[in-house]
């Protein structure tokens, strides 16, 4: 018979769903969402850290490290696609638009668990054995 799954790990589970819905929501509207904006990122910084705090097991760590990395690197090398697709009219732009929100979502999504995990790394390398 299976064992069943501990609530935290069911708390993660669907902090982290809702973090990548809230993202791809928050990143297609951004740029109608005016105030609200800030405030659904600072709830999808919080999401990150329950997800960093939750969902990350020790054996993760080094992948999950390493999916973090370049998720946040993907903003910065999209940046002349998103420039030659802003110069195309109408649709070139939205999309421009829509792919700057969305990464930027992402990225606040991401990096509060990236950081938690890598500070749970080095606490883990820093103790004795």
């Amino acid at each position: 018979m299976a064992a069943k799954a501990s609530n935290t790990g069911k708390y993660g589970e669907w902090a982290f769903l809702l973090g990548v819905i809230l993202a791809l929501v928050i990143g297609l509207f951004s740029s109608q969402l005016g105030i609200a904006s800030a405030y659904l990122m600072a709830v999808l910084a919080i999401l990150g850290l329950v997800v960093g705090f939750l969902n990350v097991t020790e054996k993760e760590v080094n992948t999950f490290l390493i999916a973090a990395i370049a998720l946040l690197a993907i903003p910065n090398v999209l940046v002349p696609l998103n420039t030659s697709l802003a110069l195309v009219p109408q649709v070139g732009a939205t999309v421009a638009i829509w792919l700057s929100g969305i990464f930027s979502a992402i990225g606040v999504f991401v990096a509060p668990a990236a950081l938690i995990v890598a500070l749970k790394a080095i606490y883990s390398l820093a103790k004795p054995d």
